[in-house]
């Protein structure tokens, strides 16, 4: 058996711009890129045409904005401004080691994360207290392309723990988007019917019911 958790709102809560569409706008300002009259207005329409369930990694999203409005730009300025304009204040929530820390007694243990912003799940960690060898994988939306509850993300987390989708538990906080492992005859722990600070204990039932 493998244990996967969601990131944001399950094992950390980080604070996010009030305002995206300015806060990037902002980043972009300050690396020289004119900002569009219209840019509140760009920056919520759709300018890619994904899959079902893919993920639509967020610079590229501003650079299609940009280059609707005829805006010519460095190439690397919108995943630069992206990044920046998304750096937040990062707390632990209360259970989440004591959770990960039962999860690893029983197996291979993965973040499975949407997050459509290059490099967030990474700097998110770092300012948690967790380390990065609490994890035998991590998988974002934005590395493989597909976001929860899309099985292929499901799919992928299991194969980087050595474990089939069925054997997977996926602990996280949204019914829609982790509830999506049960499609895969996995099973889901939500933080709706569990506490977090009760999930140490149903992975251990979990455990005696499996042997």
């Amino acid at each position: 058996m493998g244990v996967s958790f969601d990131l944001f709102g399950t094992l950390v809560t980080a604070d996010r711009p009030d305002d995206p569409a300015a806060a990037v706008a902002a980043e972009l300002a300050k690396r020289d890129v004119a900002i569009p009259d219209d840019w509140d207005v760009a920056y919520t329409e759709p300018h890619v045409d994904p899959p079902d369930g893919a993920e639509v990694p967020l610079p590229a999203h501003v650079s299609r904005a940009l280059a609707s409005r005829g805006v010519d730009y460095d190439r690397n300025a919108a995943r630069r401004a992206v990044v920046a304009a998304f750096d937040p204040v990062v707390e632990t929530r209360d259970g989440a080691l004591e959770a990960v820390a039962a999860a690893r007694e029983r197996g291979p243990v993965a973040i499975c994360s949407n997050c459509s912003v290059p490099e967030l799940v990474g700097r998110t960690l770092v300012r948690s207290a967790f380390e990065r060898d609490d994890f035998d994988a991590i998988v974002t939306s934005v590395g493989c392309g597909w976001r929860k509850p899309a099985p292929e993300i499901f799919e992928l987390t299991a194969d980087e723990l050595g474990v089939s989708p069925a054997d997977l538990i996926h602990v996280g906080d949204d019914p829609h988007t982790d509830g999506g492992i049960e499609d895969l005859s996995g099973t889901a722990l939500l933080l709706e019917d569990v506490s977090l600070a009760d999930v140490p204990a149903q992975l251990h039932t979990g455990e005696q019911q499996q042997s």
